[in-house]
């Protein structure tokens, strides 16, 4: 085929329940001059061969097989193969809609300044039932004030120009489950960027998704990508070329306290337990609420302890387990005495006293 305009790369690893709907978004896309890499990195189960199965009757669909390797490593194989002006990212478990390509590179197309760009997604659950829209701001200079912080961008929503990719050296593989924020973070230094307020995915939540079963480790890279990122701010050469793992000791060394790392952990966790919930995923949730709390987090702020308690509470009363419920309340005002005036709080609000 001719040089394409767009390069949809997709890295598969054990994905079968969901790698059908995936491939069938791609393909069924209105904007047609795209090449589909998909990059099989080790799957044990039927993933490998439903994806040959369509690229044996879809010419588009370039299938490499890889060793089993971190998920950046593949994403890398992939995108490196390419041969479009821009790189669309696509998850195995995620759904793209039909004017996905369409929209966005319009927007590319008459915007040469912006580099990377996302757009809104549909949170899904495993059976595809809607969970609500969720975006970011479309505007360059808000998504830097949030690029700060945390990462302004849903991943699988994203279309790059190669150009970019090429220029900051692709996703970092030391950064695992934070390489895509790495990576947002480094286009930005050069490149503008932009998202959609278009919903153009489906994005599946699940217990199984790489993201919150590596979640601890997400929180660790994520770190790293930001004191990476002030290190290349402040003129420093950056710290983290060529670092093959990230560990707390070595964020440690990097100025990132203790303290920050548990809090952000627990941060973190929290959203994952939102998110969980949200998805009607009440074990897992609970499972990683009562995780976080027996772990050995001596820097935990009590806020963060409480917060908690409280979500246990919560994910209880919804077992229907009251008595355990209960007692998650009863550690929630032992841990922060404050609690106790929530619900007191929330009272006078609805009362219009407060």
């Amino acid at each position: 085929m001719s040089q394409p305009a767009v390069s949809v790369v997709m890295a598969v690893c054990n994905v079968e329940r969901f790698l059908g709907e995936a491939i069938d978004s791609i393909l069924g896309q209105t904007f047609r001059d795209f090449e589909f890499i998909i990059v099989d990195f080790g799957s044990t189960d039927n993933s490998r061969s439903i994806a040959a199965k369509y690229a044996a009757r879809d010419s588009r669909i370039r299938l490499h097989e890889i060793p089993n390797c971190p998920l950046p490593e593949a994403r890398n194989a992939g995108s490196f193969l390419s041969q479009g002006r821009y790189v669309a990212v696509m998850d195995a478990d995620d759904i793209s809609l039909p004017e996905r390509l369409q929209l966005e590179v319009m927007f590319m197309e008459t915007h040469p300044e912006v580099g990377l760009m996302g757009g809104a997604v549909e949170w899904v659950d495993a059976t595809g039932q809607s969970l609500g829209s969720h975006k970011y701001p479309a505007e360059d200079e808000e998504i830097r004030s949030i690029l700060i912080n945390g990462c302004p961008f849903w991943h699988p929503t994203v279309l790059v120009r190669r150009e970019a990719f090429v220029t900051v050296g692709g996703y970092r593989a030391a950064f695992v489950f934070a390489h895509d924020y790495d990576l947002e973070l480094r286009i930005a230094e050069h490149f503008k960027c932009a998202n959609l307020k278009q919903v153009v995915l489906k994005y599946r939540i699940h217990p199984t998704q790489v993201t919150f079963r590596k979640q601890g480790l997400q929180t660790l890279c994520k770190l790293a990508a930001q004191a990476s990122a002030y290190s290349r701010k402040e003129n420093i050469s950056d710290p983290l070329n060529g670092v093959q793992e990230i560990t707390p000791a070595l964020l440690t060394r990097l100025g990132v306290s203790e303290a920050v790392q548990q809090n952000a952990l627990a941060s973190d966790c929290r959203n994952w337990i939102r998110s969980m919930s949200i998805a009607r995923e009440y074990s897992p949730a609970l499972n990683a609420a009562l995780g976080m709390l027996r772990s050995d987090l001596p820097h935990l702020e009590q806020w963060q302890i409480a917060d908690l308690y409280l979500t246990v509470a919560r994910l209880y009363w919804r077992q229907k387990r009251m008595l355990s419920s209960f007692l998650a309340v009863i550690h929630a005002v032992m841990a922060r005495p404050a609690v106790a005036g929530r619900p007191l709080k929330l009272l006078l609000h609805r009362l219009g006293l407060a």
